[in-house]
């Protein structure tokens, strides 16, 4: 069940400055996350959606990237006005991620318990005994066996999904309001990856905080996700319940997308593609942005970027072709 907007994103445009040009990674990003709901954010590689996640938790790679316009509105207070002082509060308390190597967001050198009494602490202070003991509870949350030997154990002694749950466990020990997974499965084999999908649900509904799911598979969207935003060429072209995205599209490249991925039943054919290559995010075009790709494109499409249509009151695209129902 959803509730209130927890989160909101207003016109979110992220670049890189280089020499050599501005990479547009992150250009007009809107969209909304309601309490106790799932967003999935889906696309092809390279399309914004890992950026986006950083720009939120005001995490930028250094290097010339900056957010340049926009409003992120938790809670209705636009944290990009915030001092590094105040988001510093706000990360693990109200606003958290997982990222999607567990590898590297574990500091090899110091034992998961020090990390999750670290954690710990950013949210309150508490006598050493306390500190083990919600250490401990953390890692019983997300279903780590023996827990109290877990605590004195490095990363390296651990496998890739016991090490992704103690990430999950750091992430929601200060109880956000929004959880950001980036893609938390990649490195998981098959099995393993719906355990965790099913630990995160748990989770969710345990805790009623809102969830942006970062992936690139519509399998997980389906399992997982309440509503879904497609993202191409740092554009969130397409908006709306799953049932609706799935059973009816209405963006080219959402169609494509759907299309390409394999079906488990009915006859045997070949995998639908889709031809070319995304814009170059240093030279993007004036039109819609995959209509060099699209079979449906007409010079309209060429000519100008389409607005965003209401398809119907949850359901949005950035279409030309797309009419209001």
């Amino acid at each position: 069940m959803t509730g209130d907007i927890v989160l909101e994103v207003r016109d979110l445009h992220t670049h890189f400055f280089l020499r050599r040009g501005v990479v547009r990674a992150v250009d007009g990003v809107s969209f909304h996350l309601r309490r106790g709901e799932v967003l999935g954010l889906v696309g092809e590689s390279g399309c914004g959606k890992s950026l986006t996640a950083l720009s939120l938790m005001r995490l930028l790679p250094k290097g010339g990237a900056r957010t340049i316009k926009g409003e992120v509105l938790l809670g209705g207070e636009n944290i990009l006005e915030c001092t590094p002082a105040e988001m510093r509060e706000i990360r693990g308390r109200r606003l958290s991620m997982v990222l999607q190597d567990p590898q590297t967001s574990l500091n090899p050198v110091f034992s998961i318990g020090d990390q999750l009494r670290e954690a710990i602490l950013r949210r309150r202070r508490a006598p050493g005994e306390e500190l083990a003991r919600e250490a401990v509870a953390a890692l019983r949350g997300v279903e780590i066996a023996a827990p109290e030997q877990r605590l004195g154990q490095y990363p390296h002694q651990m496998s890739g999904g016991m090490k992704q749950r103690v990430v999950g466990a750091i992430a929601i020990t200060g109880q956000p309001e929004v959880l950001i997974a980036d893609e938390p499965t990649t490195a998981l084999d098959v099995t393993i990856q719906l355990q965790y999908l099913k630990l995160l649900k748990r989770l969710q509904a345990d805790n009623g905080m809102a969830i942006l799911f970062i992936t690139h598979d519509f399998g997980v969207v389906g399992r997982m996700c309440d509503r879904v935003a497609v993202m191409y060429a740092g554009r969130i072209v397409e908006c709306g319940p799953v049932r609706q995205i799935f059973e009816s599209p209405a963006h080219p490249y959402t169609r494509a997308l759907i299309a390409s991925v394999p079906k488990m039943h009915g006859p045997i054919g070949r995998l639908a593609t889709i031809e070319g290559q995304p814009p170059s995010l240093m030279d993007l075009p004036a039109g819609c942005r995959f209509a060099s790709r699209c079979p449906l494109a007409e010079q309209r499409c060429l000519d100008a970027y389409p607005g965003t249509v209401q398809v119907n009151e949850e359901h949005t695209a950035d279409c030309w072709r797309v009419t209001q129902s």
